[in-house]
């Protein structure tokens, strides 16, 4: 007994080794943190306030962009005009220019308001579509024209 250092008398160990199971654990969240979807569509979204306040648009004339489903697919609509998805963003300046008079051409990209109106029933996807062709056009005050469900 000369040998034995500590306090073990030689008999069996009653504590479950809980070390390779914590290693294991480690992996696994490493794995899951590599692998993990990095989103690929950054859309800048400015809430509003709790309380809302109605926009003054002191003199501009906003744009509205209006997108319906139909059984053949998407509509989408300019001011009332049919438009294709590739000519959005010219179509989109022409009313913008027709509502907004008052503006310098130089300044209808940065001032001209936007708004993207949809229902319910049209898919989030395309609604994201249509207001990144506007922002990649250069509009730069694109928003969502939003009503309160008793008003639809």
């Amino acid at each position: 007994m000369a040998g034995k250092v500590g306090g073990n008398k030689g008999g069996p160990v009653s504590e479950p080794n809980v070390i390779p199971f914590i290693d294991i654990l480690l992996v696994l969240l490493i794995i899951f943190m590599v692998t993990a979807p990095i989103p690929t569509v950054d859309i800048r979204v400015d809430l509003p306030p709790p309380n809302p306040v109605p926009i003054r648009l002191e003199g501009l004339n906003p744009t509205i962009v209006g997108i319906r489903e139909t059984a053949t697919g998407m509509a989408i609509y300019v001011d009332e005009e049919v438009v294709q998805l590739s000519q959005l963003g010219d179509k989109t300046l022409d009313h913008a220019i027709r509502n907004n008079p008052a503006l310098n051409f130089e300044d209808m990209y940065a001032e001209a308001r936007i708004f993207v109106r949809a229902d319910q029933t049209t898919a989030y996807g395309n609604v994201v579509d249509v207001m990144s062709q506007l922002q990649e056009a250069g509009f730069v005050k694109v928003g969502i024209f939003a009503e309160l469900a008793s008003e639809g």
